[in-house]
This record gives structure tokens, C-alpha cells and sequence, in this order.
């Protein structure tokens, strides 16, 4: 078992897109062998790319506001809000708000 403060983890730029910083809290390092555990944080008036790829994502939001664009339009998202992202689908998260949006972001291992 490993417990931890999700901060012990080194917070890394996004190589893609300014604003945006990720920290691989759980995953293969750890053990873990199929699923691992990340903590995004997007700053005010930023997002992370319009992207998609095969895999899922389960997401829980943690703090801040904004939104989320999918195949189906924009939905706000805030704390407490849960996200499901199906594979293929066009994605991104912004952040419309005055703090930092910061979510949990469950994905398999690629």
C-alpha cells in the first residue's frame, strides 16, 4: 500500500500547451498495473488541447471552474463535478474561472 500527499509528487509543465501542469500521482512506478492516477491543474484562462485518443477518462474535479468540450457541445464543470470522456472523443478542458481548475484524471496505462 503507498499513501501520500498527492503534493510529494513533482508538478510537470505540459509539454503541449501553456498554463497546463500534470502530476503522475499513481502508476506503474508505484505498482499499480493497469490504471494510473494523475492530477491536472489549468490556470485561469487556459486549457488543454483539443485532443482525442483511444482510451477513456474518468475525471473528478477537485477545485476551481470551467468547462468541458465533447462531441456533444460545452458543459461547465466545478467542484464535485464527475466527468467520463469515451475513447475517440474529441476533448478539452478550460478554465473560465478566477483560481485554478484542478481535477483528478484516471486513465489506463498506454
Amino acid at each position: 500500500m503507498i499513501v501520500k500527499d498527492y503534493r510529494e509528487t513533482e508538478a510537470s509543465p505540459s509539454e503541449e500547451c501553456q498554463g497546463v501542469t500534470l502530476r503522475w500521482v499513481i502508476g506503474k512506478n508505484e505498482g499499480a498495473p493497469r490504471f494510473a492516477m494523475r492530477i491536472i491543474e489549468v490556470h485561469p484562462g487556459q486549457a488543454t488541447p483539443l485532443h482525442r485518443h483511444w482510451w477513456e477518462h474518468e475525471v473528478y474535479v477537485l477545485s476551481g471552474s470551467g468547462s468541458v468540450q465533447g462531441e456533444q457541445g460545452e458543459h461547465a464543470i466545478r467542484e464535485g463535478t464527475v466527468v467520463f470522456v469515451p475513447g475517440e472523443e474529441e476533448h478539452q478542458f478550460r478554465n473560465s474561472g478566477s483560481e485554478v481548475l484542478r481535477f483528478i484524471c484516471l486513465v489506463p496505462h498506454t
